[in-house]
């Protein structure tokens, strides 16, 4: 017979293997680090111009970052500040390198989220988040799952349940049930309204008071930071159970969308929300603050199934709360909750595989025109950087063949560039903030 404490016992075998593997797959202090990047991936994969136009500009003028030359080679190499430096200082026949941006908008919200664990939600995330980063956006990242897959390959691991999104929920129900409260006491008619009590086991764990930047860590990309999961944030699901039932009225939902409501407007372009593989408190709180709903798939009958059931329920959930919260304030987002765009994206996929093949055709056919048109290709680049914690954009293609490199990089920046059309266009929807 087995207990709680035989799974603590197995947990902490388990840690104690993880943080080896940790230590093999980051820096030798446990802290990842972002390589550099050649001039070859600059010119020509980053900026999208020819190496001779590159070494042209840098040869025009002598201030600008020239990277590092390594001993054994003559390629120059390049930081992401630098990178990001030659973006803001470069033009190519007149025209800027930085990315499109609306202005007056705050920034674009999007979340990858499926039932199905397995579909490559933490994948996609971590891909886009890193091709957006090289594409010179800044992103914030929002881990949702309690897997805490996207934190790990960001490189965070010792984070406590407080600074995740758990804590940001508790803060608002604290803040939120204080603002109903203090609305109570104000009422024109002088009826005292009943007030909501919250109990020490809450107002003690001293939330309220934090600040946004006390949730918000940096990563090893200098224009990536990310709210971090852990394993103890599982348990957010029942503590949202029961601070429901301290204040019924508490827009449980909209509490990451008022998080990010604080946020200035200009702090971050692109915010990607990694969901867990569960219709929940977490998920449902993603989904409502989303602008931008992207389901990825794979690319078997059952992964089909599961996304159908997926989109059902998550209608149905919404559907109900805008029925039982219409007239409560939820922050800039309203009920019913809308979009501005929803896609499907499939992964793992192989060209040569004609199931993969067929499954492609019964998703296009279903889903139309809201079906990405490029999926993610399954190559062994990409099952090696999953291994390691790390995106294709973060291993040297010096540890593998070009080709083999490339290809893996090609099927992330044809979904990239798709996905980032799809979010521009999105984000000229949204109404300027007032």
């Amino acid at each position: 017979m087995y207990s709680h404490e035989d799974l603590g016992r197995l947990q902490g075998q388990s840690l104690r293997m993880q943080g080896w593997i940790r230590r093999q797959t980051f820096s030798p202090d446990d802290k990842k680090t972002l390589r550099r990047f050649s001039s070859w991936e600059v010119s020509e994969l980053i900026f999208r111009i020819n190496q001779s136009t590159f070494r042209g500009k840098l040869a025009a003028d002598p201030n600008l970052p020239l990277g590092e030359v390594e001993e054994d080679g003559r390629q120059r190499w390049f930081s992401l500040d630098e990178i990001n430096e030659l973006r803001r200082r470069i033009r190519v026949n007149r025209k800027s390198l930085l990315p499109p941006r609306p202005e007056g908008k705050r920034a674009i919200r999007a979340a990858i989220a499926n039932f199905k664990g397995g579909a490559g939600k933490s994948t996609v995330a971590l891909h886009f988040g890193h091709a957006a980063a090289l594409d010179g956006y800044r992103v914030l990242a929002v881990d949702f799952d309690p897997q805490a897959t996207l934190s790990h390959s960001m490189g965070l691991s010792d984070v406590g349940e407080d600074h995740t999104v758990w804590g940001i929920m508790a803060r608002d129900l604290e803040r939120e049930t204080d603002r109903m409260n203090a609305a109570s006491e104000g009422a024109e008619s002088g009826t005292a309204l009943p007030r909501r009590k919250l109990p020490p086991s809450i107002r003690d764990l001293g939330l309220g008071p934090l600040r946004p930047a006390d949730f918000i860590k940096p990563t090893a990309w200098s224009t990536i930071d990310i709210i971090p999961s852990c394993a103890n944030a599982a348990f957010v699901e029942f503590a949202s159970a029961q601070y429901r039932h301290l204040n019924p009225e508490w827009t449980f939902f909209a509490a990451v969308s008022r998080f990010l409501d604080s946020l200035p407007d200009d702090a971050y372009d692109l915010i990607l929300f990694d969901c867990p593989p569960a219709i929940g408190y977490q998920s449902m709180n993603a989904v409502f603050a989303a602008d931008v709903l992207y389901i990825p798939s794979g690319p078997g009958y059952w992964e089909y199934d599961s996304t159908t059931s997926f989109i059902g329920q998550l209608a149905e959930a919404l559907g109900d709360l805008s029925d039982g919260f219409e007239n409560f304030p939820t922050g800039k987002i309203a009920l019913p909750k809308r979009f501005a765009d929803i896609r499907f994206l499939m992964t793992r996929y192989e060209p040569s595989n004609e199931l993969h093949q067929a499954m492609l055709s019964a998703f296009r056919q279903v889903f139309g025109d809201r079906m990405a048109e490029h999926p993610i290709e399954l190559t062994r680049a990409v099952e090696q950087s999953g291994r390691f914690l790390s995106s294709i954009y973060e291993i040297d293609y010096r540890e593998m063949t070009r080709g083999t490199w490339r290809r893996a990089r090609a099927t992330f920046d044809r979904a990239y560039e798709e996905f980032r059309g799809n979010f521009l266009a999105a984000w000229e929807t949204l109404e300027d903030e007032v």
